[in-house]
């Protein structure tokens, strides 16, 4: 939590913390300032004080309504930076950056870097504030960074925030339901009223138009594959690939608030009219090591210990798992889940080699989603929830909505 970065600084070795690029659509200044809107913004926080938040003068009111303490970059100023470093544009905004360092009296120390912002541009700047302030040692991280170990927590306001697009995104998957579920049928394909098959790319952009008007956004897509694209994991699908009956649907959905805030993510697997009893199997197998993993979920638990339970539960029904053919491409091929939020993908993660430190803390969000991919059989099923770890012990599904893998069609083949 936000509470606990000065204290992750102090552990990473950090003296102070930089954040680059806009206001939204960049996760480490929505962290930090709630989301503003924001064109381009620079915040600074030293450990031990209270972050800074940089803008430029159009933007003096979002600044203002993050509630930080905010210092506005005049136009004069940079042109007067311009002038003096006779239109050098690296040394001019060396010039602004080191003035901003000196004036927060930061002129030495290990300074880490985070945000979004174009790398040519950024690399330039912070070169040439290297070389006007040497004692500041300018590190970036990777892996389990300052600020993504303190992300992994949230706060209640944040769950908070990952239900409401939880229940967007379950809201728009009762309406596809529906949708689908509505037309009618020729020859087990699903016909529009014009007469020609209702396709993966009609759905699609039905999706999304229900998700705006929810309040969300899709930024990474959406995957709602069938046969085939359905054994691949992260298939999209085809938009030409017309919606027959009996054959897996994967749909997996992320959608995002809009402005490039919290994501949710979940997963369902249809099969339209009926299923076959190959694909009942598979769903079968991948709803009782869904149930499994998590009636075993405690806090304080190895991650890895969970991607184990999911691989020995699978390959005792006979399937391989990466454990026990490592770069599969059939059976079990991927992780039981990972953490969530600002990213679709952030700490904790479930491989087999995650570290002791990746565990089931009080307040992280995470997916538990196991999955069987058979692309050789046409087949692929997977089930997936985000889960709240309480703080009280109990994991709490966020938005809810049925696991039943049929949807019965309102008519009959034509």
């Amino acid at each position: 939590m936000k509470s606990e970065i000065d204290a992750l600084m102090a552990s990473h070795n950090l003296d102070a913390i930089l954040v680059i690029g806009p206001g939204q659509h960049n996760p480490p200044m929505v962290y930090l300032t709630g989301g503003a809107h924001l064109t381009h913004a620079e915040l600074i926080k030293k450990r031990g004080e209270p972050p800074i938040l940089f803008h430029a003068p159009m933007e003096r009111d979002e600044a203002a309504r993050t509630g930080l303490t905010t210092r506005m970059i005049e136009a004069a100023l940079v042109e007067k930076m311009i002038k003096e470093n006779n239109g050098d544009l690296t040394q001019a905004y060396g010039a602004l950056y080191c003035q901003m360092f000196t004036d927060l009296g930061l002129t030495s120390g290990r300074l880490a870097i985070y945000g979004l912002s174009d790398v040519g541009r950024t690399y330039a700047i912070l070169a040439e504030l290297q070389k006007k302030l040497p004692g500041l040692e300018i590190v970036g991280e990777m892996g389990r960074s300052m600020l993504l170990t303190a992300m992994a927590t949230k706060s209640r306001d944040e769950i908070e925030r990952i239900r409401g697009i939880g229940q967007a995104a379950t809201g728009v998957i009762g309406q596809v339901a529906e949708y689908l579920t509505s037309h009618a049928v020729r020859d087990e394909i699903l016909m529009k009223p014009d007469g020609s098959p209702l396709r993966i790319g009609d759905v699609k952009r039905r999706i999304d138009t229900w998700l705006a008007e929810k309040g969300g956004e899709n930024p990474e897509g959406t995957i709602f594959a069938i046969g085939y694209d359905a054994g691949v994991p992260h298939s999209t699908g085809n938009a030409q690939d017309p919606l027959r009956l009996g054959q897996t649907i994967v749909f997996d959905f992320f959608p995002r608030e809009a402005g490039g805030g919290y994501f949710y993510d979940i997963t369902r697997t249809w099969c339209l009219g009926y299923a076959t009893d190959e694909a009942l199997a598979l769903y079968e197998d991948v709803l009782h090591v869904y149930q499994q993993s998590r009636q075993a979920l405690q806090l304080g638990m190895p991650c890895r210990d969970y991607q184990a339970l999911a691989c020995e539960l699978f390959e005792g029904r006979g399937h391989p798992t990466l454990r026990s053919y490592p770069g599969t491409t059939e059976g079990y091929v991927h992780s039981l889940g990972h953490g969530l939020g600002l990213h679709v993908h952030e700490l904790p993660m479930f491989r087999l080699t995650a570290s002791d430190e990746e565990r089931l803390l009080p307040g992280v969000v995470i997916t538990v989603e196991p999955g069987l991919y058979y692309p050789s059989r046409n087949l692929g099923v997977r089930l997936e929830d985000t889960i709240w770890a309480r703080p009280d012990g109990v994991f709490e599904t966020l938005a809810e909505f049925p696991l039943d893998l049929v949807l019965p069609m309102k008519s009959v083949n034509g």
